[in-house]
């Protein structure tokens, strides 16, 4: 059974208190949209106060230390997430291994570390435009996923429910720039048959795959319509109710056509 066309905002490093309002705002929307699946991960300081008001959407983290405690001064855990009351975090985005040289391997690790403390898990993968230009994405994005999922097994469950990936081609994230329905829709295929390899038919055919980079309003309709697409991570147009609501409608009405 298909699962609910997922769309997440990810508010990165913006958002103080006042921002409770558009939290607030898009809850109140997401309840006139229960075709569509909503969630928002707010940075760390309000995850909880989100949560305490939330009825309808989602809320998690955007990232997690891949051990559970210890000496790792700054850094939080996925079980102190999970008590905030997060119910996934995103993990391996771009701006993560770029900015604090996060390898395959260690997103792998907090992925496993966020599914022993109960956290669904949306996991990033993405090329560079060089990467693109040289007709290598393909063979990067699925290298890259392949070392950064969770292995099968007890540990995971079932896939299907504990896990989302979101490819987001890092020259479309923040730039504008939005890959084509054509590219979208290869690298979505080949993402696919990976899962489907990786943790059988049953589970990968129904692990949604999100895209991002620049999801806007205005271009969401045709992105939902795109095969393999199960929703979107959006970045920039999460920030206020009226734009993030709007790739939300566009995805619950994808679903009535």
């Amino acid at each position: 059974m298909a699962q609910r066309p997922y769309i997440v905002g990810n508010w990165k490093m913006h958002g103080t208190r006042a921002m409770l309002s558009e939290a607030r705002a898009i809850d109140r929307a997401a309840q006139r949209h229960m075709k569509v699946e909503v969630a928002i991960a707010p940075p760390y300081t309000l995850i909880h106060p989100i949560h305490r008001e939330a009825e309808q959407i989602g809320v998690g983290a955007q990232d997690c230390h891949h051990e559970s405690e210890g000496a790792h001064t700054g850094d939080i855990s996925a079980a102190m997430l999970a008590d905030a009351g997060a119910k996934f975090v995103i993990l391996g985005h771009s701006e993560r291994r770029q900015a604090h040289g996060e390898k395959d391997s260690v997103v792998r690790a907090k992925a496993e570390t966020a599914l022993g403390s109960g956290l669904r898990v949306i996991l990033c993968c993405g090329e560079s435009e060089k990467t693109r230009d040289a007709g290598k994405a393909i063979e990067f994005v699925k290298k890259q996923l392949k070392s950064s999922l969770p292995k099968a097994g007890e540990e995971l469950g079932d896939a299907s429910e504990k896990l989302t990936i979101a490819y987001e081609p890092i020259w479309a994230i923040g730039t504008g720039k939005t890959a084509t329905g054509a590219d979208i829709a290869a690298m979505h295929g080949e993402i696919r048959e990976l899962l489907v390899e990786l943790y059988g038919e049953d589970q990968g055919s129904e692990i949604r795959i999100l895209y991002g980079g620049s999801v806007k309003p205005e271009n969401a309709a045709e992105i939902f319509a795109t095969p393999e697409v199960g929703g979107a991570l959006v970045g920039g147009a999460s920030l206020t109710a009226d734009s993030f609501m709007g790739i939300a409608l566009a995805a619950a009405e994808t679903e009535d056509s």
